[in-house]
């Protein structure tokens, strides 16, 4: 008999996804008796409780049932939903994703193969709506000058990484290790990941584990996302300083010498200079990758849009690490 497995799904206002998610999961090459869904929605505001009733409705032999995130929170989510679960295998997954049919499977066949303690997969990212920036913004999302050596949303090799998005792991983890840091607001799946390295475990990356993530539509909804990202990374990392890698550190240091050299450069004439070298050196980069996919993809659109997406994602980034960082002094957590 193969184990049992749960699902587990933070939520909160995703009526336009929500049923992509479902359906992937009813899509399931793993038996359907052994798997449960379990969602932890935070009271959603819009139409994301009747689609998942008519899912129901429609797929009774599909056991589902939600659970109410009272502090809203992803990790309070993924906390109650985990308590309310009753799967030897817990999987990990979003809302906005969309997991291939091999997906659970995979995930429990690593698992059983002793590869990892928490077992992941790779991102394929797919706009969030119609319309060149958003087109923009999923080949961003991917891009190493966007990600830098993020393995999961690159073309990567198995093997141990830092991290993986919507891990697999058996419940005996959770008791080993705890849940996740409900202090966070965002990074709670790097700092779970932490603490099962910390503990002697393998964070086991596998390529074939493959799901689609839906990106942010906008250059608003991308900039309070990564500034959201780099807020709670910073306090991420005043626990765990040791895991801090270049890709995070290269945001706040690029915006904090712009912040520097504008100040700079009003009374002196050398920093006027740096600072133009620096932001045409940027903007050249920038240019290179956008014209380099707008060739290949043969939209000439996605050019300024992956410019300036990657834009958005280093400055927001860095400057909501920086803010988390000069504020923390004045502010508990």
């Amino acid at each position: 008999m193969k184990p049992t497995v749960s699902i587990i799904v933070p939520c909160y206002n995703e009526q336009a996804t929500i049923r992509f998610l479902l359906d992937a999961i009813l899509a399931q090459t793993y038996p359907r008796a052994q798997m449960e869904v379990v969602i932890a929605d935070a009271h959603s505001q819009d139409k994301t409780r009747d689609v998942i009733a008519d899912f129901q409705a429609e797929h009774p032999d599909l056991p589902l049932r939600i659970v109410d995130n009272e502090r809203r929170i992803i990790p309070a989510g993924l906390n109650s939903a985990i308590a309310a679960s009753r799967g030897e295998i817990i999987v990990r997954l979003d809302a906005h994703s969309i997991p291939i049919p091999e997906y659970v499977e995979r995930c429990v066949n690593a698992l059983e193969a002793g590869k990892g303690a928490n077992v992941g997969g790779v991102w394929m990212i797919r706009p969030g709506g119609g319309g060149w920036m958003a087109e923009s913004i999923s080949f961003a999302a991917a891009h190493p000058l966007g990600v830098g050596d993020a393995m999961y949303r690159l073309n990567a090799k198995e093997g141990a990484v830092d991290t993986v998005p919507f891990g697999s792991f058996r419940r005996e983890l959770i008791e080993k290790i705890g849940g996740f840091d409900e202090t966070l607001l965002t990074n709670e799946d790097y700092e779970f990941n932490t603490r099962v390295r910390q503990s002697g475990g393998t964070v086991w990356l596998d390529p074939q584990i493959r799901s689609t993530y839906i990106a942010r539509a906008s250059l608003v909804e991308l900039a309070k996302q990564y500034w959201r990202y780099g807020f709670w990374k910073f306090k991420m990392l005043r626990r765990y300083p040791n895991t801090i890698r270049w890709r995070q550190a290269l945001p706040p240091l690029f915006v904090l010498s712009l912040i520097v050299l504008i100040l700079f450069s009003f009374f002196n004439q050398l920093a006027q200079l740096i600072l133009l070298f620096e932001i045409i050196f940027y903007l050249l980069a920038l240019t290179a990758a956008g014209i380099e996919l707008s060739i290949r993809q043969r939209k000439p659109l996605l050019a300024p849009g992956m410019a300036l997406a990657i834009a958005t994602m280093h400055i927001s980034w860095g400057s909501g690490f920086l803010w988390s960082l000069v504020s923390s002094p004045f502010a508990n957590g």
